[in-house]
């Protein structure tokens, strides 16, 4: 869990605009005071059957420097990624994600779940970080589920329950997946598998992750937490590629082509 504030660090106010929100006086010369907090899961299984999840839910709230208004909105998200693919568990986490979209707005699973397929995405490896789930951001008051609030606070707390039941899918569906997985055998090359993956994993969040770059950015920030979603241990192989057909190749496809897992 994590509170920061103070003022917007120039870099990340100028990525906040080139996403187009609505900041038009923040400025590395005219400086916003900022607010965000949030909740952020990860757990990296010792079992390369059991996958790896990550979740995180978050707040931000910027003040324009001119004119005091406030510019508020809501991030985040849940996916998976195995080592090796289990189509059923696939299915029974995209589906509790989508039963908790469709509580709220019928259009929100589909679009963020090409939203996570699109920014889990490695561009130098062609590759998905994992098999996705949902993901969003810059989710305010113009989002279409809660337009039939009358109030600000109504609209921002619709948007805080969308949160909320998003994040119980999570835990809807992970632990049953988890106990399916954790006790199965598995050998050395499996294991090795997974640390190859785990290599990936490692690669989008230091380099693309939003999160880990703007945490990086913002002064005062507890380093340790922001890079609390690496795996303890990863590996490394020039030009590796698993065998055709395998059941490495089966997980590698997937990540090099997206499916959609529920209707």
């Amino acid at each position: 869990m994590s509170t920061v504030f103070g003022e917007l660090p120039p870099a990340a106010a100028a990525q906040m605009k080139s996403r187009g929100l609505n900041l038009p006086n923040v400025s590395a010369t005219q400086k916003a005071p900022f607010f965000a907090c949030g909740v952020s899961l990860v757990i990296h299984p010792w079992n390369p059957m059991a996958p790896t999840t990550h979740a995180n839910y978050r707040y931000f709230e910027v003040m324009d420097p001119v004119s005091g208004e406030t510019v508020w909105w809501f991030g985040g998200g849940s996916d998976l990624t195995p080592s090796y693919l289990f189509e059923e568990d696939a299915i029974e986490f995209h589906q509790a994600q989508k039963e908790a979209c469709d509580k709220h707005d019928p259009t929100f699973y589909g679009r963020f779940k090409k939203w996570c397929d699109e920014y889990f995405y490695l561009p130098h490896r062609g590759e998905t970080r994992g098999i996705g789930g949902i993901f969003y951001d810059d989710l305010d008051e113009s989002a279409t589920a809660p337009k039939d609030k009358t109030t600000e606070d109504e609209r921002k707390e619709a948007l805080r329950q969308f949160a909320i039941d998003s994040c119980a899918g999570l835990v809807k569906s992970y632990p049953a997946i988890v106990e399916r997985r954790k006790n199965m055998p598995f050998t050395e090359e499996q294991k090795r598998w997974q640390q190859l993956r785990r290599g990936r994993y490692v690669e989008f969040n230091i380099a693309i992750d939003r999160g880990t770059k703007f945490g990086l950015q913002t002064p005062g920030s507890r380093i340790e937490s922001i890079l609390m979603s690496l795996p303890l241990t990863a590996r490394w192989e020039y030009m590796h590629s698993p065998a055709p057909g395998s059941e490495e190749d089966k997980l590698y496809q997937v990540v090099k082509h997206p499916r959609e897992w529920v209707k």
